[in-house]
């Protein structure tokens, strides 16, 4: 725990993180569930781990995942609907252009739904990746649009037991996804008050955002209920350790996650490829302990103060201040 916060991760930074160049992974991670839970566990002030349907849990495994993680004191902090890694989804899912994908869609998501509230699991995320397109002429925007809405509204009112998130991101694995950006989700919500948002710190480097404002916006709509951490070079979805890159956007985002109250999960989606998970995961939680020791060794209120001063040197000041530089 983290500041009161539940820190968690995803599963499969636990696990043999394999990227299209090296299938098989690079090794060093656990070969089934029970040996990434056991991995995960030795991460300090870990709380929880996210699963993603069909991958990690099924009809046949649900009970034997729900005694895996008492055994261990390990919460799920989410369930994921797998819509990108199959065929079918190839066109699409919430939004595909044609109905029995999309029917499909809602279906996979009610199903995860409903295997989130059979494991005391507050939240489900919706990633829309194939929603979008890659070539002109390929998509009817306006209909993409209403899809997707519908979606969700009919999703959102099948199961009041847990609480359906949307995630956003630029690209990948389309080269232009429907749903990329703070701005562009919240329209895409506005007025279904039973649908939150899922903030990627990454993902919002990798549209060209700054997390720290986007996370200002989206708690300003009442709609910023996840976080998943993780970092970049602002160009790619790298999934790096946080803080390995951006030291001052992340202090920055702490600070106002504290001044909206932010209560929610901190939770890692990295891919420790070529190191080793426990360590990379370990990492991340003590660079985020630290960055919310220095939002409090200087103060909410002097830090208020310099943001109202809008002076780039008095910002810089603060910042040296914080790191102890």
């Amino acid at each position: 725990m983290i500041a009161n916060h539940l820190f968690g991760a995803c599963l499969p930074t636990f696990g043999n993180c394999a990227d299209r160049y090296c299938l098989s992974g690079y090794g060093g991670g656990g070969a089934n569930m029970q040996e990434m839970l056991d991995l995960a566990r030795q991460v300090e002030g870990l709380d929880g781990l996210e699963l993603v349907g069909n991958w990690h849990v099924n009809d046949q495994n649900i009970r034997d995942v729900a005694k895996m993680f008492s055994d261990r004191g390990l919460k799920i902090s989410m369930l994921v609907p797998d819509l990108w890694t199959q065929a079918k989804w190839g066109k699409g899912s919430l939004a595909a252009p044609d109905t029995p994908t999309r029917r499909a869609a809602v279906d996979e998501i009610k199903k995860v739904l409903d295997w989130a509230a059979e494991l005391d699991c507050p939240y489900i995320d919706v990633w829309p990746g194939q929603d979008g397109y890659d070539y002109a002429f390929q998509a009817d925007y306006l209909e993409a649009w209403k899809w997707l809405r519908d979606g969700l509204i009919e999703c959102a009112d099948h199961n009041d037991k847990v609480r359906l998130l949307v995630e956003y991101k630029l690209k990948e694995p389309r080269t232009h996804c429907f749903v990329n950006g703070a701005a562009k989700v919240l329209l895409l919500l506005a007025g279904i008050d039973k649908v939150g948002v899922l903030l990627d710190v990454g993902h919002a480097m990798a549209a060209g955002e700054n997390a720290p404002e986007a996370a200002a916006l989206l708690a300003s709509y009442g709609k910023l209920d996840y976080l998943h951490l993780n970092d970049n070079y602002h160009c790619w979805d790298d999934d790096m350790m946080v803080g390995s890159v951006h030291l001052v956007e992340y202090l920055e985002l702490v600070y106002w996650l504290k001044r909206v109250n932010y209560q929610g999960w901190l939770t890692l989606d990295i891919f420790p490829y070529r190191e080793d998970g426990v360590r990379a995961a370990t990492e991340c939680h003590q660079w985020m302990e630290a960055f919310f020791r220095a939002v409090d060794r200087i103060g909410m209120e002097a830090i208020a103060e310099v943001i109202k001063q809008a002076d780039a040197c008095t910002s810089s000041q603060l910042v040296r201040k914080a790191l102890s530089l």
